[in-house]
């Protein structure tokens, strides 16, 4: 099916971006090679309120240019990947999932913390040329992403049903 992009959409989309980008690069805290951060709190936000595509656009390129402008650039191929498939999975698992929306967006949660986490650890573990850290790193990194993600998801999921309800014209800004 072909759908038409809008202008609405294209700014809802950058707009989304923005706010990926400024909520991973400055609400951190180093931890080990990398710094932990609230990149998945906005990606949840986004995916489960305006849908996968969006999510995996605003996830992707924005958790992309923070590691670029953070001084992560060997990363940014791989967090791009990391997180725009994790906003895509959790975007479309809570659209087209079973069960309540409650119910599916902690399906969705789920599934997007298992790509994720998945993605980075395995391209760490064998990203070590590309300068993506080795075996040890993907190791040491796995708990800090999968506890970022149990952040990120105990906000985004009750922000969105609040946010949803509070402003029910969002379900036009939907794709």
């Amino acid at each position: 099916m072909s759908k038409e992009v809008s202008p609405r959409s294209i700014a809802l989309t950058a707009i989304t971006i923005a706010l990926v980008a400024v909520v991973t690069r400055f609400l951190i805290f180093p931890i080990g090679q990398g710094y932990f951060n609230f990149s998945d709190t906005a990606i949840y936000f986004v995916a489960f309120t305006f849908g996968p595509w969006i999510g995996f656009l605003a996830g992707g390129i924005g958790a992309a240019l923070a590691d670029l402008s953070a001084g992560y650039a060997a990363f940014a191929p791989l967090t791009f990947l990391a997180h725009g498939l994790q906003g895509l999975v959790a975007g479309w698992v809570a659209r087209r999932g079973p069960g309540t929306p409650m119910q599916r967006m902690a399906v969705a949660w789920l599934g997007g913390t298992l790509t994720m986490a998945g993605i980075y650890f395995l391209g760490e573990y064998f990203g070590a040329r590309l300068g993506w850290g080795g075996p040890a790193q993907a190791a040491a990194e796995l708990p800090f992403n999968l506890l970022q993600n149990v952040a990120g998801g105990l906000v985004a999921v009750p922000l969105s049903l609040l946010v949803r309800r509070a402003y029910p014209p969002l379900a036009r800004y939907t794709e």
